[in-house]
């Protein structure tokens, strides 16, 4: 009898699970047809609490020790964090100076990334497409030291109150390097240098207002950035004298 009401209860528990998922919309995505060293890019239109994937990284300005600022997704995302990115800032525990990283696994039932990373984008007056530049050879790295096959990204700049730069203009600068460094770290691996790994796939999150600014500017990277890496020098990065 107990073994029949545990079936049952499961059974509701996995109904109500897939209701769920039915009642909820799937979000807008891009793929682009071009899969720059096999890996598959995407614009999707969610948050950084929302994607199911091996690591979510966001980035956030240096802390004020005046507050810092949590608008749209940085807001929902700390919240459904249970407080832990405020926590960690106003304790002065992540400072968040331009390279600076901090790696967690995110609270059971908080959201569906397995690990999640914060990389520092540096005082806020001193943020440049640089800085993007900076933020994509990390992220590229990390993700391979990681083994994260699926990665996403969600730059959250516009959602700290700051408006310097197009989404779209950063998203495309943060490709372009993340391709880049990832180009090196292939060449490591097939020079017997680096351990074998291969990234998957990209999303890049954007919200409904920035959503065309990023397809238009990120496709553009794309093609930028492989134009630039079929100039590059293939010979071996190693000679050894005989």
């Amino acid at each position: 009898m107990k073994t029949m009401i545990r079936l049952l209860s499961a059974a509701f528990f996995l109904a109500a699970v897939a209701a769920n998922a039915a009642d909820s919309p799937t979000p807008k995505e891009n793929v682009f047809a071009a899969k720059p060293l096999g890996i598959t890019l995407s614009i999707k239109m969610d948050g950084p609490y929302m994607e199911a994937a091996d690591l979510q990284i966001i980035c956030l300005f240096k802390h004020k020790p005046a507050g810092d600022t949590y608008q749209s997704a940085a807001k929902d995302t700390d919240a459904h964090l249970g407080g832990l990115l405020s926590a960690l800032r106003n304790r002065g525990e992540f400072v968040g100076e331009l390279g600076e990283t901090f790696l967690f696994t995110p609270p059971t039932g908080s959201i569906p990334a397995r690990r999640f990373m914060v990389i520092g984008l540096g005082e806020e007056k001193d943020l440049s497409l640089e800085s993007l530049h900076v933020i994509g050879r990390i992220a590229a790295r990390e993700a391979v030291r990681l083994k994260a096959r699926h990665v996403a990204w969600a730059p959250v700049i516009r959602d700290e109150g700051n408006s310097t730069i197009e989404v779209g203009e950063g998203d495309r600068a943060f490709v372009e390097e993340f391709l880049s460094t990832y180009d090196t770290e292939k060449r490591l691996q097939a020079q017997g240098l680096a351990p074998k790994f291969s990234i998957e796939n990209v999303v890049i999150e954007a919200g409904p207002s920035y959503f065309d600014s990023a397809v238009k500017q990120v496709a553009e990277g794309i093609a930028s950035a492989t134009t630039e890496l079929a100039k590059r020098d293939r010979a071996p990065y190693v000679s050894m004298a005989k």
